[in-house]
């Protein structure tokens, strides 16, 4: 009798369209990470922690996925912050041809006591922002002020891989962040693509001085399905952090 109404409890859910999973810690570059799980910004989209995994390798995989006709997005944040240093990143896939309406980006956000929303915040952001001309942009840096009153800074622009392998990062200190990309999987990025040198006079409102949680996420723009309606599956490697002193680091 129970196998039998449990069986039915199955059923019914799947009958139903219902999908749920419970946000998790995970293990990735030396790192604990925590999962997003449920429906908000940014993007008003859904959140699955079964979007986000480690395979046999340690690699990082993300992926936006339709279940039962609604799409779920994927984020870890770590639960540790980070301070001034060189971060950088080895993503395998076609960043730099998402689908218009897919965002994938790697940066570092404020937790509840480390300032408000649109501040504070250092981001790498791969996607075309709903845009489908062959001309536009597919990768942003933004530098958010560490105070309300400035406002962000932005630089877009358009690269072209010739392969799955790019590193991307940034060195962060108090009063400047200098922005790298590159071909192939290199910390000294020996085959650049684009740097960017952020290095304003009045660094101290403009460039967060805080320590920050570093986020990893895969999404949607305005919380809309891809334009060729296809689920998407993005790798990271691995995530490396070296602080400022030398005296911290994830990789070995």
């Amino acid at each position: 009798m129970t196998k039998r109404i449990a069986a039915s409890f199955v059923y019914l859910t799947l009958l139903l369209g219902c999908f749920h999973s419970y946000a998790k810690t995970i293990e990735f570059s030396n790192l604990t990470w925590e999962t997003r799980e449920g429906f908000g910004g940014v993007g008003a989209n859904n959140w699955a922690s079964n979007n986000v995994w480690v395979d046999s390798n340690g690699w990082l995989h993300l992926k936006i996925t339709n279940i039962n006709g609604k799409w779920y997005c994927a984020e870890i944040f770590t639960t540790t912050k980070l301070g001034f240093g060189q971060y950088w990143f080895y993503t395998i896939g076609k960043v730099d041809n998402l689908d218009p309406n897919v965002v994938f980006g790697l940066f570092n956000y404020p937790t509840k006591d480390g300032g408000p929303d649109g501040t504070n915040e250092i981001d790498i952001e791969f996607s075309k922002w709903a845009a489908t001309e062959p001309t536009a942009s597919n990768i942003s840096y933004t530098v958010w002020p560490a105070i309300l009153a400035p406002n962000k800074t932005v630089l877009s622009f358009s690269i072209n891989l010739d392969g799955d392998y790019s590193t991307h990062g940034f060195t962060w200190e108090r009063n400047k962040i200098f922005y790298q990309s590159g071909f192939g999987h290199h910390q000294d990025y020996r085959y650049p693509i684009f740097n960017w040198l952020f290095a304003p006079p009045d660094y101290n409102k403009r460039i967060p001085q805080k320590s920050l949680p570093i986020h990893i996420n895969l999404w949607l723009v305005g919380g809309k399905p891809p334009t060729n309606h296809k689920e998407i599956e993005l790798i990271i490697k691995q995530f490396c952090y070296v602080s400022i002193d030398k005296k911290q680091s994830n990789c070995h």
